[in-house]
Formats: structure tokens, sequence, C-alpha cells
């Protein structure tokens, strides 16, 4: 891999590791906002229907025990309750109540409204969606049911203009 290339792979990572984290205190500032632990902000994201607390757990890529501290967390506030599955009586499904849906509409518009993206147009907010896909089929494997492209491999879609000029660390 030539030089330049390396160098512009480890300000790509420099730069994506200050967007997570920048990301990650806003999260913590909103919970704080809100008066819940960060780590139930995306269990109320995946909440948006009612869902059996295993699948949770593998949606949060967490423990079952710790998917049971959330749900214990969540029905102590009022904002979820547990309810035994139709088909299946053992499986407990975590169910948003009222009050749990009015937070997660209120912490989602709020945390939505702190991303980074929205200074973007609509333009390059559609180009940025459109190349975190594509890296994130590119990690699967899914991009034509191939493995990764290879460094240097022909671009595929437009990037815009912007996009392409903006100076690094910029």
């Amino acid at each position: 891999m030539p030089p330049d290339m390396d160098q512009l792979d480890s300000e790509i990572f420099e730069s994506m590791g200050k967007l997570a984290e920048a990301m990650i205190t806003k999260g913590e500032q909103v919970a704080r906002r809100f008066g819940v632990p960060a780590f139930c902000l995306k269990a109320l994201h995946e909440l948006g229907s009612p869902m059996a607390m295993r699948d949770l757990g593998r949606r949060l890529h967490c423990d079952p025990s710790f998917v049971t501290a959330i749900a214990d967390l969540m029905e102590k506030h009022g904002l979820a309750r547990r309810e035994a599955g139709t088909a299946d009586r053992r499986i407990k499904n975590l169910v948003l109540t009222g009050a749990g849906m009015e937070l997660r509409e209120q912490v989602e518009r709020e945390f939505m409204t702190l991303m980074p993206w929205r200074c973007l147009d609509d333009d390059e907010r559609a180009c940025l969606l459109s190349l975190i896909r594509k890296m994130i089929r590119a990690e699967s494997g899914a991009e034509d049911g191939t493995a990764p492209p290879s460094p240097g491999a022909e671009r595929a879609g437009e990037v815009s203009g912007t996009l392409v000029d903006a100076q690094p660390g910029g």
C-alpha cells in the first residue's frame, strides 16, 4: 500500500474514532437530561414494538443477565413491563409503557438534532448514508455476495464534490 494511503487510512481511522466518541458523549448528555442511564437509550430505540428479551440481548450484543438488569431498571422507572409471550409463555417480552414510548420519542427527537451529520446538506447526507451502507455491506461480505473489495478497487456511486474537496482535519 502506498505511504499516502497509509496516512489517509490513519486519518480516516482517527476521524471515525473522534466522531464515535462525540456521538457517545452526546448520547450520555441526552441520557442524563432525561434521567436514564446511557445504556438504556439503545434499548429504548430497539423497543419500537414488543420484543423477546433474548432478541433484545442479541440486538444490544449483551449478556442475558444485562438484559434482565435493563428490564428491571426500565420497569422500576415505569418505562416498560414484561409480558409472557403469546405463543410460548416461557418467553418474556419487554413492552414499552405509554411513558416509555413517550420518552423514546423525546429522546430520539433530541438525539437526532445533535447528530454531527446535521451540518451537511441533503445531498451530502444522502452520500454519507450511501457510503456508510457500502462499508457495512463490505464488512459483512454482502457486496454482490463477495468478500470485501480490495484496496484501490473501482468506486461505486458518486461522492459529492464537497466531500472530495474537504481538507483533512477540517
